[in-house]
């Protein structure tokens, strides 16, 4: 098997399609000679005439005769599967699961719609959203998740990324709190109590920072997994929260503004933008079928904010 030539194989289906030495070379671009030579390696390796003077043509021995569907069939896969990928997909008959890693938050504002627009354009296909519990890029090495959207963490070098979309984040309390009575400044928003979301459960992140340089510092009294659960804090208390402001801006039944009893104030202090991405493993890059989901994301998540 060390010498194996598939070059071989795709001369023995031509040579065993055609009838012919000439036939054959003409089917492969070759001169007649070369095909003769290639006749003749064949012959050696099978141990076979494989086509014999019968005339003035070639006649297939018996055993060329049982093994030309087989080579036809062979060198059919071996073109498909060596050759370009095919740049289409066929949607309606795809039958596929794509795993998608995905914070909570970015479910609740777009997976509904993502599943609208995905099952309208492929029904066979099903979307499997699971946690994102860490950033990095072992579950798509691995190939356990298919594709994953949130802020860059300490993703593998190898990954692709896409920017999907830019966010900021906001402050939310409960209707007649305190703070909102007047103007909200860094003081007096650095004096309240505050609620956290970290997926880690690591309490500090950019809004300390930000307090920081100006000398500030915030006393927080809870961290919770994700952003629902701290804005349930805050309204049922006097903690408040700081997050997404797509929250707001996709316009769900479930968005901050829409919640009784909870309103919003702009943050009085400058916070650098989250930068949500779509992500994922190059072997994947050029696949037809994952193309076009990471494009629909892209997609539905724009027009979800842009409307």
């Amino acid at each position: 098997m060390t010498n194996l030539d598939l070059n071989l194989l795709l001369a023995l289906d031509a040579l065993l399609t055609e009838g012919s030495v000439t036939g054959a070379a003409r089917r492969l671009g070759l001169s007649a000679s070369a095909m003769s030579r290639t006749l003749a390696r064949l012959r050696s390796m099978t141990g076979d005439p494989l086509l014999v003077r019968a005339g003035g043509g070639l006649v297939p021995t018996p055993r060329a005769i049982t093994m030309r569907q087989q080579v036809r069939d062979v060198a059919r896969d071996a073109r498909t599967l060596l050759g370009p990928q095919a740049s289409e997909v066929d949607l309606a008959t795809l039958e596929r699961t794509f795993v998608v890693q995905a914070n909570e938050g970015f479910i609740a504002l777009f997976a509904a719609s993502l599943v609208a627009r995905v099952l309208q354009a492929a029904p066979r296909v099903q979307l499997r959203f699971v946690p994102r519990p860490v950033k990095d890029a072992v579950s798509l090495r691995e190939g356990r998740v298919d594709l994953e959207i949130g802020v860059l963490g300490n993703s593998g070098p190898e990954v692709r990324t896409r920017s999907i979309f830019r966010d900021r984040f906001i402050g939310v309390a409960r209707t007649g709190h305190p703070l909102l009575t007047g103007p909200v400044t860094p003081a007096s928003y650095a004096a309240c109590q505050h609620v956290v979301a970290s997926r880690k459960a690591v309490p500090e992140g950019p809004i300390d920072q930000a307090l920081a340089d100006l000398g500030l510092r915030r006393t927080i009294v809870a961290v919770v997994a994700g952003f629902p659960d701290a804005i349930s804090i805050a309204r049922g208390s006097d903690a408040i929260a700081q997050v997404p402001g797509s929250l707001v801006r996709a316009g769900l039944p479930s968005a901050v503004a829409q919640v009784e009893g909870l309103s919003i104030f702009e943050l009085p202090f400058i916070v650098p933008e989250i930068v949500v991405s779509a992500m994922w493993h190059p072997r994947l890059d050029a696949e037809p079928a994952h193309r076009w989901l990471r494009e629909t994301f892209i997609t539905v998540c724009q027009d979800a904010l842009a409307g």
